[in-house]
Protein backbone atom coordinates (compact mmCIF):
# COMPACT_ATOMS: atom_id res chain seq x y z
CA UNK A 1 0.00 0.00 0.00
CA UNK A 2 2.85 2.40 0.91
CA UNK A 3 4.44 1.82 -2.48
CA UNK A 4 1.29 3.17 -4.23
CA UNK A 5 0.95 6.26 -2.03
CA UNK A 6 4.55 7.47 -2.39
CA UNK A 7 4.43 7.84 -6.22
CA UNK A 8 1.06 9.61 -5.89
CA UNK A 9 2.51 12.10 -3.39
CA UNK A 10 5.55 12.74 -5.59
CA UNK A 11 3.38 13.37 -8.68
CA UNK A 12 1.06 15.63 -6.66
CA UNK A 13 4.00 17.67 -5.29
CA UNK A 14 5.48 18.07 -8.78
CA UNK A 15 2.12 19.13 -10.23
CA UNK A 16 1.64 21.70 -7.44
CA UNK A 17 5.05 23.16 -8.23
CA UNK A 18 3.95 23.71 -11.84
CA UNK A 19 1.11 26.09 -10.97
CA UNK A 20 1.79 29.53 -12.43
CA UNK A 21 1.16 32.43 -10.09
CA UNK A 22 -0.16 35.41 -12.08
CA UNK A 23 2.21 38.35 -12.35
CA UNK A 24 -0.19 41.31 -12.12
CA UNK A 25 0.93 44.87 -11.45
CA UNK A 26 0.28 46.28 -7.96
CA UNK A 27 -1.81 49.02 -9.58
CA UNK A 28 -5.23 47.51 -10.33
CA UNK A 29 -6.28 47.04 -13.95
CA UNK A 30 -9.92 46.78 -15.04
CA UNK A 31 -11.56 45.54 -18.23
CA UNK A 32 -15.08 46.20 -19.45
CA UNK A 33 -17.15 43.03 -19.11
CA UNK A 34 -20.71 44.19 -19.77
CA UNK A 35 -23.77 46.18 -18.82
CA UNK A 36 -27.28 44.91 -18.17
CA UNK A 37 -30.55 46.32 -16.94
CA UNK A 38 -33.79 45.16 -15.44
CA UNK A 39 -37.09 46.92 -14.85
CA UNK A 40 -38.95 46.79 -11.53
CA UNK A 41 -42.71 46.87 -12.11
CA UNK A 42 -45.40 47.72 -9.54
CA UNK A 43 -47.48 44.54 -9.21
CA UNK A 44 -50.67 46.48 -8.45
CA UNK A 45 -50.55 49.04 -11.25
CA UNK A 46 -48.33 47.33 -13.82
CA UNK A 47 -46.33 50.56 -14.16
CA UNK A 48 -42.55 50.70 -14.32
CA UNK A 49 -41.05 51.86 -11.00
CA UNK A 50 -37.29 51.62 -11.32
CA UNK A 51 -34.60 50.64 -13.77
CA UNK A 52 -31.61 48.80 -12.28
CA UNK A 53 -28.43 48.99 -14.33
CA UNK A 54 -25.59 46.59 -13.50
CA UNK A 55 -22.10 47.48 -14.71
CA UNK A 56 -19.66 44.54 -14.66
CA UNK A 57 -15.89 44.94 -14.83
CA UNK A 58 -13.15 42.35 -14.59
CA UNK A 59 -10.17 43.29 -12.43
CA UNK A 60 -6.60 42.20 -11.72
CA UNK A 61 -4.42 43.37 -8.85
CA UNK A 62 -0.91 42.15 -8.03
CA UNK A 63 -1.08 42.39 -4.26
CA UNK A 64 -4.84 42.00 -3.75
CA UNK A 65 -5.26 45.11 -1.60
CA UNK A 66 -8.74 45.99 -2.81
CA UNK A 67 -11.75 47.07 -0.75
CA UNK A 68 -12.62 48.56 2.61
CA UNK A 69 -14.40 47.35 5.71
CA UNK A 70 -17.58 48.97 7.05
CA UNK A 71 -15.58 50.20 10.06
CA UNK A 72 -13.06 51.94 7.81
CA UNK A 73 -15.81 53.55 5.75
CA UNK A 74 -17.27 55.08 8.91
CA UNK A 75 -13.90 56.56 9.99
CA UNK A 76 -13.50 60.05 8.45
CA UNK A 77 -9.73 60.07 9.15
CA UNK A 78 -9.30 56.78 7.30
CA UNK A 79 -11.43 57.99 4.36
CA UNK A 80 -9.72 61.39 4.00
CA UNK A 81 -6.94 60.29 1.59
CA UNK A 82 -9.58 58.87 -0.76
CA UNK A 83 -10.83 62.38 -1.57
CA UNK A 84 -14.24 62.72 -3.18
CA UNK A 85 -14.86 59.31 -4.75
CA UNK A 86 -14.03 56.42 -2.44
CA UNK A 87 -12.49 53.31 -4.02
CA UNK A 88 -15.00 52.83 -6.86
CA UNK A 89 -15.64 55.75 -9.20
CA UNK A 90 -18.76 55.71 -11.35
CA UNK A 91 -19.21 58.63 -13.74
CA UNK A 92 -22.57 58.80 -15.52
CA UNK A 93 -22.63 60.38 -18.97
CA UNK A 94 -26.00 61.40 -20.42
CA UNK A 95 -26.46 62.12 -24.12
CA UNK A 96 -28.06 65.51 -24.63
CA UNK A 97 -30.47 66.54 -27.36
CA UNK A 98 -27.50 67.93 -29.30
CA UNK A 99 -25.81 64.50 -29.24
CA UNK A 100 -23.04 65.59 -26.86
CA UNK A 101 -22.30 63.59 -23.72
CA UNK A 102 -22.64 65.38 -20.37
CA UNK A 103 -20.67 63.70 -17.57
CA UNK A 104 -21.36 63.86 -13.86
CA UNK A 105 -21.03 61.81 -10.72
CA UNK A 106 -24.57 61.31 -9.44
CA UNK A 107 -25.10 62.17 -5.77
CA UNK A 108 -25.83 58.54 -4.90
CA UNK A 109 -22.52 57.52 -6.52
CA UNK A 110 -20.45 60.29 -4.90
CA UNK A 111 -18.68 57.99 -2.45
CA UNK A 112 -18.76 54.42 -3.70
CA UNK A 113 -16.99 51.66 -1.83
CA UNK A 114 -16.34 48.04 -2.67
CA UNK A 115 -16.00 45.59 0.22
CA UNK A 116 -12.70 43.93 1.07
CA UNK A 117 -12.14 41.43 -1.71
CA UNK A 118 -9.43 39.37 0.01
CA UNK A 119 -10.67 38.83 3.58
CA UNK A 120 -7.60 36.85 4.68
CA UNK A 121 -5.50 40.02 4.16
CA UNK A 122 -2.58 38.06 2.72
CA UNK A 123 -0.79 39.89 -0.12
CA UNK A 124 -1.01 38.14 -3.45
CA UNK A 125 -2.52 38.35 -6.91
CA UNK A 126 -6.25 38.77 -7.14
CA UNK A 127 -8.50 38.50 -10.19
CA UNK A 128 -12.27 38.62 -10.46
CA UNK A 129 -15.44 40.50 -11.39
CA UNK A 130 -17.08 43.52 -9.80
CA UNK A 131 -20.75 44.40 -10.25
CA UNK A 132 -21.98 47.91 -9.50
CA UNK A 133 -25.67 48.82 -9.59
CA UNK A 134 -27.07 52.20 -10.52
CA UNK A 135 -30.77 53.01 -10.22
CA UNK A 136 -33.07 55.21 -12.28
CA UNK A 137 -36.62 55.94 -11.14
CA UNK A 138 -39.60 56.27 -13.43
CA UNK A 139 -41.45 59.48 -12.66
CA UNK A 140 -44.20 61.43 -14.41
CA UNK A 141 -41.53 63.61 -16.01
CA UNK A 142 -39.07 60.84 -17.01
CA UNK A 143 -37.96 60.58 -20.61
CA UNK A 144 -35.95 57.74 -22.14
CA UNK A 145 -32.33 58.93 -22.28
CA UNK A 146 -29.12 57.30 -23.48
CA UNK A 147 -26.47 56.95 -20.78
CA UNK A 148 -23.09 55.31 -20.49
CA UNK A 149 -20.67 55.04 -17.61
CA UNK A 150 -16.98 55.44 -16.87
CA UNK A 151 -15.45 53.31 -14.14
CA UNK A 152 -12.18 53.38 -12.18
CA UNK A 153 -11.19 51.63 -8.97
CA UNK A 154 -8.58 52.40 -6.36
CA UNK A 155 -6.70 50.07 -4.04
CA UNK A 156 -5.79 50.54 -0.39
CA UNK A 157 -2.41 52.05 -1.36
CA UNK A 158 -4.39 54.63 -3.40
CA UNK A 159 -3.18 53.28 -6.75
CA UNK A 160 -5.83 54.22 -9.36
CA UNK A 161 -6.73 51.82 -12.15
CA UNK A 162 -7.27 52.61 -15.79
CA UNK A 163 -10.71 53.96 -16.72
CA UNK A 164 -13.17 52.00 -18.88
CA UNK A 165 -16.29 53.23 -20.68
CA UNK A 166 -19.40 51.07 -20.98
CA UNK A 167 -21.77 50.65 -23.87
CA UNK A 168 -24.77 53.01 -23.97
CA UNK A 169 -28.19 52.04 -22.65
CA UNK A 170 -31.62 53.70 -22.49
CA UNK A 171 -32.91 54.66 -19.01
CA UNK A 172 -35.58 57.00 -17.58
CA UNK A 173 -34.22 60.45 -16.66
CA UNK A 174 -36.42 63.24 -15.22
CA UNK A 175 -36.66 66.32 -17.45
Amino acid sequence: MKSKILPFLIVTALAAGCVDIPDFDDTPVIYYNGISQSTEVDENTGKNVRETVTITVDFEDGNGDLGTSPEERSDSNWKAPYGNWGNYELVTARRGADGKWIEQILSEDQFSWMPILKPDGKPGPLKGKLDKNSYFLYTGSSVPTWVRFKVRIRDRALHVSNQITTDSILVPIPR
